[in-house]
């Protein structure tokens, strides 16, 4: 089998790694699916994974490695030289080079966003950088400011807000890290908040609120007494008349007839959803 590199006079591609593989194409349509047709489609694209490597390139230092933009890049040659078509005389560049951008652009906005985004905002992002880029220059490396650019995108300065945000949401930092550039600081770990006890509580009072307005006078006034007011047990008999023995009889009999209403409301809640 020849060579797809030296197959030809070399076509007049404005590319230095464009390759004539103009009669491999052909072969390639005329040739039945097996392994004849998959070994010449290798050839090919191994042929034209210079150009995949070059348009790669022009990704790096976007926060992705080269060698995974690399790979990208040659699955979206290898999906171009697939699907490209030499009946339709269009020349295989211009047919790869959009599938092969296209495929890094869906591997920047659909795999490495920690936090997900819509995609407008991934745009308005994509400007905002590229404008403190442009501004930074002309300002001899001063930050722009919003209102600058605002002015430069014609965005409003609302969107352009809406796309710093957003430059931060590509990357995760870790809890371990040091905010800010001073080695003495603390880890963002220590800035996490602990279990407030009190949130129970509420929780608890809220979902015993109903049972208790259902319970009778005489056991919700005990309940009440005991557990809001934090009266004893002696003090509470002495003001209704009755002896400390039978109130702490009433507050266990109330307690664990109101634990198992509770229980059971869980259990029915667990088997409806």
């Amino acid at each position: 089998m020849p060579d797809v590199r030296t197959q030809g006079p070399r076509s007049a591609h404005h590319y230095d790694d464009a390759p004539d593989t103009d009669a491999a194409f052909r072969r390639i349509a005329a040739l039945p699916d097996g392994p004849e047709r998959s070994a010449l489609r290798q050839e090919v694209v191994c042929a034209w994974m210079p150009m995949a490597v070059r348009l790669a390139r022009r990704f790096r230092h976007r926060g992705e490695t080269f060698e995974d933009l690399q790979q990208v890049a040659q699955l979206g040659l290898v999906k171009a030289v697939s699907r490209f078509d030499p009946s339709l005389g269009t020349a295989f560049p211009s047919f790869a080079i959009p599938t092969i951008l296209g495929e890094v652009k869906r591997h920047f906005r659909d795999d490495l966003w920690i936090v997900h985004v819509p995609r407008r905002v991934q745009e308005l992002r994509g400007q905002v950088r590229s404008a403190d880029r442009e501004l930074s220059t002309s300002l001899g490396g001063a930050i722009p400011a919003v209102h600058e650019i605002a002015a430069h995108t014609g965005l409003t300065e609302a969107e352009v807000r809406l796309g710093q945000g957003a430059l931060e949401s590509f990357t995760a930092q870790s809890l371990d890290a040091l905010p800010g550039r001073f080695a003495g600081g603390h880890p963002l770990t220590d800035t996490l908040g602990g279990m407030e006890p009190g949130f129970d509580l509420v929780v608890n009072r809220e979902a015993l609120r109903p049972l208790l307005r259902a319970l009778p006078e005489r056991e919700r006034q005990i309940l009440y007494m005991r557990f809001f007011c934090e009266m004893t047990q002696a003090r509470i008999g002495l003001q209704l008349g009755v002896s400390q023995m039978h109130v702490s009889r009433l507050i266990t009999r109330t307690c664990a007839r109101l634990r198992r209403q509770v229980l059971a409301e869980a259990r029915d809640l667990g088997r409806a959803s």
